[in-house]
């Protein structure tokens, strides 16, 4: 039982207490983290409080909440009450305590869930790695010599692990989606704007997302319905559209209309991210093609405006404490603080033409299939990797087919392919905004053909 759901449903039925799911999980956190680097804290007591609690809830005929007893943790970007939000930052463990909870945090407390703790990442949430100078490298539990992707990869890992049966992470240009496909889990990106953000560490305001990590579609589609609402605390998740998704997963999809991206999504990738979009496309019945305009230049404008915005809003320490940075993310965001502002200027001007381009696409089609990375994990501290024959930078192009979508905030689920004896691979399923439903209806039933799988930890 090591799903969301499931326990849940256990707890509130007696069957188990939310007390022993609790223990259970931090045991395995005590037994299974220290090889994976996962967390970056535990907060045992307040969840063994927390738990307690739930128990005496039930005991006295209460419902606590769909998530009753489920355990769970968030990247380090989350503020948790009495712990000092990190964001992966040497600098940022000299602020002080965390006062309240962010939404999200809260939100999922208030469902019953139970926070076990605060999970490794990318400084600042700027890589696609999770080879933090600071805190270490969050191995991939499928392979400890090789990455969990980035920048949640702490989140993603402790999930494929079966460490926590979910986790919260954030997405910015692939952040969510990378580490998904890298450790063999679902992890949803949902439209821009659509979860609050209030309490979180932000990296680049006008691109970050916050989204659930789980091992089944069920579990995500209960996590997106218990953190959606407006909060005036975010400025963008007001008067934001509420659609349940849960009672929908088994909803015919005859009617949805799928393609497969081409063009630049079908360029830089190995055989195999190919042929796992192809798996998906066959299950699906799927033999159409669309072709997403001027990805590749959406991509080149995202790492305009994300570098700009990130070197903007830590340009103080910067300047004044650079040798406190990771290397390689100080490094980024210096060159992120020479750019030129007509160059930013314009990639915003392009960003609402691309937006525009994209609706249209959607005008004759409801669901997009991509591929997630352009390759299965690499190993950690790998610099390079070859495709097609030409050696490439690993850390910015794991990140080729998730940025031209978070550019304009379209909603996208990791799914996990089945592959036996390979490590993981996903592929992206793509909606216009506010159609998260129809994403996670398509991954049900390819869950149930048993096409997207998590992949089982040994």
């Amino acid at each position: 039982m090591n799903d969301a759901v499931s326990i849940a449903a256990a707890v509130q039925s007696g069957k188990v207490s939310a007390l022993e799911v609790t223990q259970a999980a931090l045991a395995k956190i005590a037994a299974r983290d220290h090889e994976l680097n996962c967390f970056t804290a535990i907060t045992t007591e307040t969840a063994l409080a927390d738990a307690a609690r739930i128990d005496r809830e039930i005991a006295q005929g209460n419902n606590p909440g769909l998530l009753a007893g489920v355990p769970f943790a968030v990247k380090n970007l989350f503020d948790i009450a009495g712990l000092t939000t990190l964001a992966g930052s040497k600098i940022n463990a000299e602020n002080p305590l965390a006062s309240q909870d962010a939404a999200a945090v809260a939100r999922l407390k208030q469902a019953g869930a139970v926070l076990v703790g605060a999970l490794n990442m990318d400084e600042y949430a700027y890589g696609f790695v999770t080879e933090n100078s600071h805190y270490g490298a969050t191995h991939n539990p499928h392979d400890l010599q090789r990455v969990a992707g980035g920048s949640s990869g702490g989140s993603a890992a402790a999930v494929a692990a079966e460490l926590v049966p979910f986790t919260l992470g954030s997405d910015t240009n692939g952040s969510i989606r990378v580490p998904a496909a890298l450790c063999g889990v679902f992890g949803l990106k949902p439209t821009y704007g659509r979860l609050s953000r209030a309490g979180v560490a932000l990296f680049s305001s006008s691109f970050d997302h916050i989204g659930p990590f789980a091992r089944s579609v069920q579990d995500i589609a209960a996590i997106f319905d218990v953190l959606q609402g407006e909060d005036q605390r975010d400025r963008i998740c007001t008067k934001r559209p509420v659609e349940f998704c849960l009672p929908q997963l088994n909803q015919d999809i005859s009617h949805i209309r799928i393609a497969v991206a081409d063009d630049y999504f079908r360029q830089g990738a190995t055989p195999e991210a190919l042929a796992a979009v192809q798996t998906v496309a066959d299950a699906l019945g799927v033999t159409q093609y669309v072709t997403i305009p001027e990805a590749k230049r959406a991509r080149a404008a995202a790492f305009v405006i994300t570098a700009s915005e990130g070197a903007n809003l830590h340009l103080d320490k910067l300047k004044t404490r650079p040798e406190d940075f990771d290397p390689a993310t100080r490094d980024r965001f210096l060159a992120g603080a020479l750019i030129p502002n007509n160059w930013y200027l314009q990639a915003q001007r392009f960003r609402q033409w691309y937006r525009d381009r994209v609706r249209e696409v959607f005008q004759n089609v409801d669901i997009i299939l991509a591929p997630t990375t352009p390759i299965s994990a690499p190993l950690i501290g790998q610099q390079t990797m070859i495709i097609d024959g030409e050696e490439i930078l690993v850390r910015p192009h794991l990140g080729l087919f998730t940025q031209p979508l978070s550019f304009i905030g379209l909603p996208v689920l990791s799914v996990p392919i089945q592959r036996p004896h390979a490590l993981p691979l996903g592929v992206q399923l793509i909606a216009a905004p506010y159609n998260e439903a129809l994403i996670l209806r398509v991954a049900a039933v390819l869950e149930k053909q048993g096409i997207v799988t998590a992949v089982k930890f040994n």
